[in-house]
């Protein structure tokens, strides 16, 4: 997938058709990503950009609202003076504004179109704890399968809570361990009776099955949906 550089709107040439095809040829790219039902990075790209033009034009507006203003007139009817603001868009300014004004609906349209191939997917996946799960869920193993019949991958994950301004989250590491190739007697309990084994320094893990009915590019959407929903399913558990 081609990339779209943050300063993409000022890098260059500022001019509105250009940056329409420097745009529309990204989008057509994360098009054929959705496509092929890989999200990411596409889709945390996509929102960063969104927000990225969004704040732009809000700042845009904000230095209008603050520039100074002078008299021009008086309004004889109600007795005011009429003033006139001393901010004045250059060709430049009114090509960048031009640019954000277009982009903004383009990236909400695909946002809106990553979200519900997101949503659709997130609906075909489960999870559920393999054998009994400890009191600490915050360190342990995934396992996934994507489709009837397939592989199992295995992952170890460990989550983590850390503070921002704006309140406490929960982050998510994982790490790829090995393939388990499908066989009627290599069951999930099998599994992490084996890397209970292998790994002494985690002796009483935490395991979930994560399936998803549908077959689906692990690294670029079933890894990082599953992701999102152990932390989900592990902060349900403790709340």
């Amino acid at each position: 997938m081609k990339r779209l550089g943050v300063n993409w709107i000022t890098e260059n040439q500022i001019d509105f058709e250009y940056k329409k095809y420097i745009l529309l040829a990204y989008l057509q790219d994360v098009a054929k990503d959705f496509d092929m039902k890989k999200l990411y990075p596409a889709l945390k790209e996509l929102y960063g950009h969104y927000k990225q033009v969004v704040s732009i034009k809000q700042n845009k507006e904000e230095l209008r609202k603050g520039f100074p203003q002078e008299a021009k007139d008086i309004d004889t009817e109600k007795m005011a003076l009429v003033y006139d603001s001393l901010f004045s868009d250059t060709a430049l300014m009114q090509e960048v504004e031009s640019i954000i004004n277009y982009s903004i609906p383009q990236f909400e349209k695909y946002l809106e179109r990553g979200r519900e191939i997101y949503d659709f997917i997130d609906r075909q996946i489960t999870i559920s704890p393999v054998g009994i799960v400890p009191l600490d869920s915050r360190e342990g193993y995934i396992f996934i399968r994507d489709g009837k019949g397939a592989d199992t991958q295995v992952f170890e994950y460990d989550i983590s809570l850390f503070e921002q301004p704006d309140g406490k989250y929960r982050g998510i590491h994982t790490q790829y361990i090995k393939t388990c190739e499908a066989g009627i007697q290599l069951t999930y309990q099998y599994i992490k009776l084996e890397m209970m084994k292998e790994k002494k320094e985690l002796p009483n893990p935490a395991a979930y099955a994560i399936e998803s009915e549908l077959p689906l590019p692990l690294a670029e959407t079933l890894l990082p949906i599953a992701k999102m929903r152990l932390l989900q399913f592990v902060a349900g558990k403790e709340s």
